[in-house]
């Protein structure tokens, strides 16, 4: 799908962008559970959950138990869902988390969504009760979607794949500096070996003075070869070589450092941050359908 967000019918959308954007809108509603669904999306699946939601809340009801009522808050940060008296919040779904959307075309009460649990990654369906409104609300979660996913865009979110590519080849050319340096570093010492053993090993039949620095513990000998002067070893050990300029870290023609766009200062854009920025840029990628659909397949599911 290339769109964020789909819905099978185009609807005109209930709310202003601002009730939604600033505010929240609240709904009273009927909590019939949620349970676990294999799939992020589906008629079949939500069916499946709303019949067996139903049946679990027959059976409470013929012990006595009553369906517990609860508030939806619905805004571009996620759907609450509170406890209407004292408003504790039961569950917060966040919006790039929902992927599907029903209501019951026949039953105007049920509607329904599949949310990825922020804990356990595992997908469940929330099925509700709401008084005759199902749709509405459906619709309002689709446009909170839509809301948010224009804001998430706006905000950068749509640089995230782009920061991604880049640090990956920024990560290859600083691998393959490193180990050019290696390399330059290796061809130097066999260069500083081979000095050595050629200054060092006479002609044949041939009587050379004693050079006046062969002691190994104290200087290099000299070589026109090279232009660097004379090192001190240290415990027979050549020195470490000069680093290679790669290693420096580069700088602009005014001395600043150069922009680095996916690690833009310490405190831009932390790991925990972009790790949230993949999820929702992976979440909204996924997208929301919403559908119309029928969950009242038989008599036992008239009423809950």
């Amino acid at each position: 799908m290339n769109r964020a967000f789909s819905r099978k019918k185009d609807k005109t959308w209930m709310h202003t962008p601002e009730a939604l954007s600033k505010h929240y809108i609240p709904y009273n509603a009927k909590f019939l559970g949620s349970t676990e669904v294999e799939q992020p999306k589906g008629t079949e699946v939500v069916r499946d959950a709303v019949r067996k939601l139903k049946f679990a809340r027959h059976i409470k009801k013929s012990e006595g138990q009553k369906i517990p009522k609860v508030e939806l808050q619905i805004s571009i940060y996620g759907v609450k869902i509170l406890e209407p008296k004292t408003k504790e919040v039961q569950h917060n779904c966040q919006l790039h988390r929902i992927s599907f959307c029903a209501d019951d075309k026949t039953d105007k009460r049920i509607f329904t969504f599949i949310c990825k649990d922020s804990e356990s990654n595992k997908h469940l369906c929330y099925v509700f009760d709401s008084e005759k409104c199902a749709e509405e609300i459906t619709l309002t979660i689709g446009q909170a979607f839509d809301l948010a996913y224009r804001k998430f865009l706006e905000s950068g979110g749509k640089d995230v794949e782009t920061r991604k590519q880049i640090a990956g080849l920024q990560k290859r050319i600083q691998d393959l500096e490193t180990e050019n340096t290696e390399l330059k570093n290796k061809v130097q010492d066999l260069e500083n070996q081979l000095r050595i053993t050629q200054i060092s090993t006479p002609p044949a039949g041939s009587v050379t003075a004693k050079s006046p620095s062969t002691d190994i513990f104290d200087m290099i000998p000299f070589s026109p070869v090279s232009h660097q002067s004379s090192v001190p070893t240290h415990n027979g050990m050549q020195p470490p070589p000069v680093p290679s300029r790669s290693n420096e870290i580069k700088r602009d023609l005014f001395g600043a450092e150069p922009f680095d766009p996916f690690n833009c200062g310490a405190g831009d854009f932390p790991p925990d941050i972009q790790s949230k920025l993949d999820e929702m840029q992976e979440g909204f990628k996924m997208g929301l359908t919403l559908e119309g659909t029928v969950f009242c397949l038989d008599p036992l599911d008239s009423r809950c």
